[in-house]
């Protein structure tokens, strides 16, 4: 423990006085500050070390943690004590002082110490980079060293073991033979190797004595030694002053070594990762994450710009298709069929229109304008993904940023919602549109009739459609196809052609079925089929029978007067029998309006609005290094972080190894 104090120049290590003093291994990392500190590592208190109170109370504080590492029942700890201190001209370095070796375990001592304590030794100094101070007490015969044969195993070279003879003051007043003295320093007398050897002075056994004391001490009594005196050539080897010199050349030679070795390494480390890099991904730049996030940045904002570069006729015909997909099944099963079936209940054309005013304003109050924007954003949402998915494919673009920007773009359009103050507006706009039923050009006429005709010719397929999976196939098809019809769509078959006929005899007929109509049918069956037939069935069918009977009188009457806009213009709209085309005129001239709308929020305030989301969450992204991490991923991103890292270190390394140079 002395040595370790002289040559660390504290004093902040106690002395013992006659007993074993080190009793776990006591480990300080030295380093240059401007003032004389010392901390152990689990405390946030500094101890000053110019001030004796405060030095009293280090010492006081190692002696009891040293206490308190060893269990009972034991004498030594392998619990590490761990302390930093700083200091003006201190080097870099750590020391550990370990418990000295002992030849046997006397009284009071736990019976495993002296196996213990060697155990630990051999632990801490088989550590490549450790330099081994043996310490050899001077005033006792050699022949009784403990420490030298455990040296010698484990650093059988001496690369880095320095041999510290010390009390040589108490040897010189026990007579010592000053050739014995000269061949310790020589390394002749000890069997093993190292690379220096020093003889010191600790102290006067004093526990009080301050550094500068010793040092006094050391100094005269190196000048006025009678037993060195008569030693040739070996000044150097003697005062802590020149063995702290000898361990700093060593510790820094073993840095330079060390450090080397390891740029040699890690050159070798990027040699094979570059050529990696060359033969994987050639016609890559080595960009690491963030330099990929950047650049689907900079992509992806890109994407945004192009929106602005759709055609105002591109926008409205998609936004037109999908308001009319929106709002089809409503129109037709909300107002179109109830305000049709209406006419032929009350056999009056005016109910149609009654019921129809009613019904379209109630829905554009409340349901009309709401639905209306969600198919806006709707088109903008799949109008920016489908550019983005045609614009990757044009331009060839890289792979590995494609989780990323679709991440990127999922979330912004997750978050984007359409302005609340368009709503207001819109709904005015389509409520006074939809009051408009006044067919002023003969191309509205024309769009609105060609509009009626193919939508019934849709709902007519479909009810027919429907009405054949549910009676099954017809005659032709059995006989051409080798198709059957199950007992339930045979049933269903019956009395279909019971309704049609019924049809057939009123083509007026409304679409109810009356008491005595359903109980005709079901008696005809039964006397057909000699089995009953439930009232459900006959309302089940007839509703299919009917809806498609509906639309193949609607869908004709539609072709017939197609081309009567100018006995329509002579009327003033007066006739009743263009009730229908009226109603498709409104229903057009609203979807182009709303279109219209749409289309002016959308490249006006969305699109910018849009814009910025994009970029706030491409902001936050790019805080997240695990969410760089989860979308960025692959080798080609992973060897790019390694051979960047490695170039980091090496470089580090040789400029490291450029100042030792300079510095030696």
């Amino acid at each position: 423990m002395p040595i370790v104090r002289r040559v660390s120049t504290l004093k902040y290590i106690f002395r013992g006085a006659g007993e074993m003093m080190t009793r776990a291994p006591v480990k300080v990392t030295l380093s240059e500050g401007p003032y004389h500190i010392a901390q152990f590592k689990d405390s946030a208190r500094e101890f000053d070390l110019t001030k004796e109170s405060e030095l009293a109370e280090l010492r006081k504080e190692i002696e009891i943690r040293m206490k308190n590492s060893v269990s009972r029942g034991n004498t030594v700890s392998n619990e590490v004590i761990s302390m930093t201190v700083r200091g003006p001209g201190l080097p870099r370095m750590v020391l550990v002082d370990l418990p000295g070796i002992i030849s046997i375990a006397t009284q009071g001592m736990a019976p495993d110490t002296k196996e213990c304590i060697r155990q630990m030794s051999t632990l801490y100094m088989s550590n490549p980079n450790a330099i081994i101070l043996c310490i050899q007490d001077g005033s006792v015969d050699a022949e009784r060293s403990n420490v030298t044969d455990l040296v010698s195993q484990i650093d059988q070279l001496g690369r880095r073991t320095i041999l510290v003879l010390t009390k040589v003051d108490l040897a010189e007043k026990n007579m010592a033979n000053s050739d014995r003295i000269n061949k310790i320093l020589s390394g002749s007398l000890f069997p093993m190797k190292a690379l220096g050897y020093f003889a010191v002075v600790t102290g006067k056994g004093n526990q009080d004595d301050s550094i500068e004391s010793i040092k006094e001490y050391e100094d005269k009594f190196f000048r006025n030694s009678k037993l060195f005196r008569e030693s040739i050539g070996i000044s150097s080897q003697l005062t802590t002053r020149n063995l702290s010199m000898a361990v700093a050349d060593c510790f820094w030679k073993m840095v330079r070594e060390t450090v080397e070795q390891q740029a040699d390494s890690f050159k070798a480390t990027r040699y094979n990762l570059e050529t990696e890099w060359k033969n994987n991904f050639p016609r890559y730049l080595e960009l690491d994450r963030d330099e990929l996030f950047e650049k689907a940045r900079g992509e992806i904002l890109n994407e945004v710009v192009n929106l602005s570069l759709v055609s105002v006729k591109d926008w409205e015909d998609k936004l037109s298709t999908e308001l009319w997909k929106g709002i089809s099944h409503y129109i037709f099963e909300n107002i179109y069929l109830p305000a049709g079936y209406s006419v032929n209940q009350t056999n009056s054309t005016a109910s149609f229109n009654t019921m129809v005013d009613i019904k379209l304003k109630q829905w554009a109050e409340e349901q009309l304008p709401r639905k209306s924007i969600n198919i806006g954003w709707s088109v903008l949402k799949n109008m920016f993904r489908t550019m983005f998915k045609e614009n990757q494919k044009l331009k060839a673009s890289d792979e590995i940023l494609e989780t990323l920007k679709m991440a990127v773009i999922d979330e912004a359009l997750e978050k984007h919602a359409w302005e609340d103050k368009a709503l207001e507006m819109l709904r005015m706009i389509q409520l006074n549109t939809l009051e408009d039923r006044c067919i002023k050009e003969k191309h509205h006429w024309d769009e609105a009739a060609q509009f009626l005709i193919s939508s019934l010719e849709q709902n007519f397929k479909a009810a027919e459609e429907s009405l054949r999976e549910m009676v099954g196939p017809s005659n032709y098809e059995k006989w051409m196809y080798w198709q059957s019809s199950t007992s339930e769509q045979a049933k269903r078959y019956n009395i279909k052609y019971e309704l049609e006929n019924l049809l057939h005899s009123n083509p007026n007929h409304s679409n109810l079925l009356s008491k005595d109509e359903q109980i005709t049918i079901s008696n005809n069956l039964k006397q057909k089929n000699g089995t009953p037939c439930e009232l459900d069935d006959i309302w089940q069918t007839w509703y299919l029978v009917y809806r498609r009977h509906y639309f193949k009188t609607a869908l004709d009457n539609a072709q017939m007067i197609k081309k009567q806009f100018y006995h329509y213009q002579e009327a003033n709209g007066l006739q009743s029998e263009y009730y229908e085309i009226e109603m498709f005129w409104r229903i057009t001239h609203m979807i182009k309006q709303t279109a219209n709308v749409l289309r002016q929020q959308i490249t006006n305030r969305e699109v910018k609005r849009l814009h910025r989301e994009i970029k706030d969450v491409l902001d936050d992204y790019s805080q997240s290094h695990d969410m760089k991490c989860k979308l960025l991923t692959g080798r080609r991103v992973t060897l790019v972080e390694e051979l960047n890292k490695v170039k980091q270190i090496q470089e580090r390394l040789e400029d490291f190894i450029q100042a030792l140079n300079k510095e030696k």
